[in-house]
Order: structure tokens, then C-alpha cells, then sequence
């Protein structure tokens, strides 16, 4: 049986909201003895549309001196829920933070704003964030002086905001994603004000450069580009990231050679679709294969991008990564599907022999590169030869590894007002046997690699074991190994003794050997 759909019209019902005053501004309404000041809400109908007119590029300072010590002596904490897009944001929320004076925490108590960063592509992540919502009311009600937010993809969704409005009124904040750098000055009217402040921008936004981030580790996320103009049938983050703007290459750039100057080891390069990169910018030619062949130059030892889609992944782009280099032998690329008729449906704009086509070129180009995936099972209407199709590409293009998902509507997708028709029982059928087929080919290509010495970026402890350290190789593939904490960091090569599933045991190699992955 299908999933009930949620009910958000009592969401809707402001029968019992007050209008306080209103000008072309803002608008403060009274419900249920909180005041809101509601500076911009969010508009399905609007984020539906492309603007005509050109993003701009701005290079102010984000944090005016006004606001530079507002939060001296205290604390914060940002909860981030999502994609590697999220992550990097609060990487600038608490870039900003810190330079407004606040300090970060782990303590709840402790804190004295508690921001929490959504993500609204499945309803899973979502109800996360309102049972966050719920174990935050009751610090709330202990430390009235508490300033809560809600931010990200979720906030851009009409039926959250109002949701947060009418049920969670002791929330403070709800801004978008598209005003990130309004925080300093949407804190001061929230902590001076004593009201919930919503400033959600509907319009596209610009692109503003500058902005601090606090980075941690020796890896490090660098936007190349922001939104999606793909409106994939299932997917809500064109509506809720805007349409695609792509940062100056010389922008991007110069952000790279800063990372490498302060001893980066490996930057990803993120975009909702980064092989959309450039095609937005009029004034030049300049596409993702000359950003990445730009990236070559670059004194940085390891270079990798995400997310990308199959439609836009040209020759040229295929012909730069096969010049190795620091750009390494992993590549995602999300398929979706492997039945034709289903990516129809989903609005992909390619089909099964196109995937095909492209995994055999890069294959060509990029020797023992590893390929890994999205894939969605019970998309409505997807019969059991639909899912046999996928289940056969995954065999035939070889991925690695491959993150699964059962479908789920969206509320304001169009996949949504389509019949949720394959039932739940039959979607964990398929999905148990698409891991099945992944994990078989993870085993495999790991098993290759059983003697081999391979170079391995190490990351941190072990979650499970303090004695073992735990890192990743150029092609992504988590390794395990015996050493000391001074390794954290640093490049180190490891003898694969015990290839596993989702991991790879080894050894330290103590004399540096020649490294073949």
C-alpha cells in the first residue's frame, strides 16, 4: 500500500493570526502571542520561475564593524542536515559567526544560538529536523534567551515555514538559502527585536563572494556554481536552490590556490550539477573541462567534483580528466535509473545507452577509475522489467558503489501528482536486491586490489577502534590501518591485505614503494 500523504493544509489556516502592521517591507502579524516579523516568505509560485535578469557578483563585506562583537562571550552550535551543498554552507555560517564573536560549542547548554541547517530533498530528512525542533523546546524553555533558527532547503518550502509559524513558535529564526550572507544582520534583529524573524528570498540570488567559512581538516569544499536548471520530476532543489549561477572562474580559482598556500590536501568542487559550470556565463567560453584543466596547474595534490549529471558530461571534460594528474580516478554520476523510458519520466534528458556510451569513455580515458552512483527504485510506475534494466546496468557499467533510495514524493514536485503506484512492499524487494548487485561489484573491485600498495590521504581514528586509522584513496575507497595519530593528515602507503565490502584493511608500509591503485 502507498504512503498516506501528508496533510499540510492545517498549516495553512491563519484564521487566528493578527496583522500587527504592513508596508512594502515587511509585515509583522501576531500568532498565538509570538510576534513575526516576516521580512520575505517563501513563494512556490516564484521559485518556479527563471529570472530574466543577471546575477550579480558582490564582493562586499559580510559582517559590517557594527556587528563584529555581538556575540562576545557566547557560544553556538549549527546541526547540518543534507548534502555536501549544506555542509559547505554552515561551513560559512560558522565562518560568520566567528567573526561576529561567537564561539563554537558541543554543549547544548552552553550555547546561545542553535542554528539548524536542513536539507528537504526526502521527507525523512525532514521529519529529522522537526523532532530536532521538538528535543529543542524544552532547552528553549530553560534558557529563554536562546536564539533557535531554522536555515537551508527546508526553509525555502512554503508549508515548513508556515508549519514552524503555526505549531514551533518558539523557533527565532527561518532564513533560505539564498541569504546566508543576511545572518549577522537577521541575529541582531532577532536578538534586539525578541520576535521570530522569516526572511526567505524567493528571487534568485546573486552570488556573493568573500564570505568566511570555517574550514576544518585537510579537506575542503569549494562552490564552483549554485542551483539546478534540470527540474528532474522527482527533485525539489531547483525550487528550493534557484537557478544555475556559476562563480567567476577567477574567483574560483584564486579561492583554490588560497587553499593550496594554506596546506590543503584535497578540495571537491561542488555544484548541484557541476558539468552545467560556465554555460550561464555570456562574456567567455569557459566550461567545466577548462576549470578542471585549470585545476591541473594548481599545487593542491588531489582534486574532486560532485555532484554531476550524465546530460552535460562532454568529450571535452572526459578528454582533461584523462590527464590525471591531481585530479583523481573518482567519479560520481548519478543515473537515476537504468530503464529509458523510466529516466523519461523522471526528466533526465538522456537514456540507458547514453550512460552506457559515457561509462565506456571515461573508462577509456581514465584507467582503473572507480564509478559510483545514485539510483532510485519505485519510481511511480516502474514495472519489475523497468527495475530488471537497472539492475543490468549496474552490472554492466560497473559502479563501485552506489547510494539507494526508494522513492518518496515530494510535496510541490511534479512526480508527486503522479500515482504513487508500486507498492511499498515491492520497493524494499528491489531495493534489497539492487544492494545485493552494488555490494557483489564493490567486493569484486575491491578484491583487485588484494597486494596492491595504495596511496591513502588519512583522515582521522577509526569510529570503531582508536588504534586504527581510517583514510581514503585517490579512487574514494575507505582503508583501514594500524599507526599513529601524528599520521592524521598526512599521505601514507598502505599494503591492501583484506579487501571487505564497504572498506579495505592493510598495512603501513614503512619504505616508500611505487604505487599502484
Amino acid at each position: 500500500m502507498a504512503k498516506e500523504t501528508k496533510d499540510y493544509s492545517k498549516y495553512f489556516d491563519f484564521s487566528d493570526a493578527k496583522i500587527i502592521s504592513e508596508d512594502e517591507h515587511s509585515k509583522k502579524i501576531r500568532i498565538r502571542g509570538r510576534e513575526i516579523n516576516i521580512m520575505a516568505e517563501p513563494n512556490h509560485r516564484k521559485e518556479k520561475q527563471r529570472g530574466k535578469e543577471d546575477v550579480q557578483v558582490l564582493y562586499d563585506n559580510a559582517v559590517p564593524d557594527e556587528l563584529k562583537h555581538i556575540g562576545e562571550g557566547k557560544h553556538y552550535i549549527v546541526y547540518t542536515f543534507g548534502c555536501q551543498m549544506n555542509e559547505h554552507d554552515s561551513e560559512t555560517i560558522k565562518g560568520l559567526l566567528e567573526q561576529m564573536g561567537y564561539q563554537a560549542t558541543e554543549d547544548r547548554k552552553q550555547a546561545d544560538i542553535i542554528l539548524l541547517n536542513t536539507c528537504a530533498i526526502r521527507e525523512n530528512a525532514e521529519d529529522k529536523v522537526f523532532g530536532e525542533l521538538g528535543h529543542l523546546k524544552h532547552l528553549k524553555t530553560e534558557k529563554p534567551g536562546l536564539l533557535l533558527g531554522v536555515c537551508g532547503c527546508m526553509s525555502q518550502e512554503e508549508n515548513v515555514v508556515n508549519r514552524i509559524m503555526q505549531k514551533h513558535g518558539f523557533v527565532d529564526m527561518i532564513f533560505g538559502t539564498h541569504n546566508i550572507h543576511r545572518l549577522p544582520q537577521l541575529v541582531k534583529e532577532a536578538l534586539f527585536s525578541k520576535e521570530m524573524v522569516v526572511e526567505v528570498w524567493s528571487k534568485e540570488g546573486d552570488i556573493i563572494e568573500n564570505l568566511p567559512k570555517k574550514r576544518e581538516g585537510m579537506r575542503a569544499w569549494v562552490n564552483i556554481m549554485y542551483g539546478c536548471d534540470k527540474f528532474c520530476t522527482y527533485c525539489i532543489v531547483p525550487f528550493t536552490r534557484g537557478k544555475e549561477r556559476s562563480r567567476r572562474p577567477e574567483d574560483v580559482i584564486a579561492e583554490v590556490r588560497d587553499l593550496a598556500r594554506q596546506g590543503f590536501k584535497e578540495i571537491t568542487l561542488l555544484g548541484q550539477n557541476v558539468n552545467a559550470y560556465g554555460k550561464d556565463l555570456k562574456d567567455m567560453n569557459y566550461r567545466f573541462g577548462d576549470l578542471m584543466d585549470d585545476m591541473r596547474k594548481i599545487n593542491i595534490p588531489r582534486v574532486r567534483f560532485t555532484t554531476s549529471h550524465p546530460r552535460d558530461f562532454d568529450d571535452h571534460l572526459v578528454e582533461v580528466l584523462g590527464k590525471g594528474g591531481n585530479l583523481v580516478e573518482h567519479i560520481h554520476l548519478p543515473v537515476q535509473s537504468g530503464n529509458t523510458d523510466i529516466l523519461k519520466k523522471m526528466n533526465r534528458k538522456y537514456t540507458r545507452e547514453r550512460v552506457l556510451e559515457l561509462a565506456a569513455k571515461i573508462k577509456a580515458a581514465v584507467p582503473h577509475v572507480s564509478l559510483t552512483t545514485d539510483i532510485i527504485v519505485g519510481f511511480p510506475g516502474e514495472t519489475d522489467e523497468q527495475f530488471e534494466d537497472t539492475l543490468s546496468l549496474v552490472r554492466e557499467v560497473g559502479y563501485d558503489f552506489a547510494y539507494t533510495f526508494i522513492y518518496s514524493p515530494r510535496e510541490g514536485t511534479p512526480a508527486a501528482s503522479m500515482e504513487d503506484n508500486v507498492p511499498m512492499s515491492v520497493k524494499k524487494e528491489r531495493l534489497r536486491r539492487l544492494n545485493i548487485a552494488v555490494n557483489q561489484n564493490s567486493l569484486r573491485f575491491n578484491s583487485r586490489l588484494r597486494g596492491e600498495v595504495v596511496e591513502v590521504l588519512v583522515e582521522g581514528e577509526s569510529k570503531n577502534d582508536s588504534k586504527v586509522l581510517a583514510g581514503r584513496t585517490r579512487s574514494n575507497k575507505l582503508v583501514h590501518f594500524e599507526g599513529s595519530k601524528d599520521l592524521i593528515g598526512s599521505f601514507v602507503q598502505v599494503k591492501i591485505t583484506e579487501p571487505m565490502t564497504f572498506y579495505i584493511k592493510g598495512d603501513l608500509v614503512q619504505t616508500p614503494v611505487a604505487v599502484n591503485e
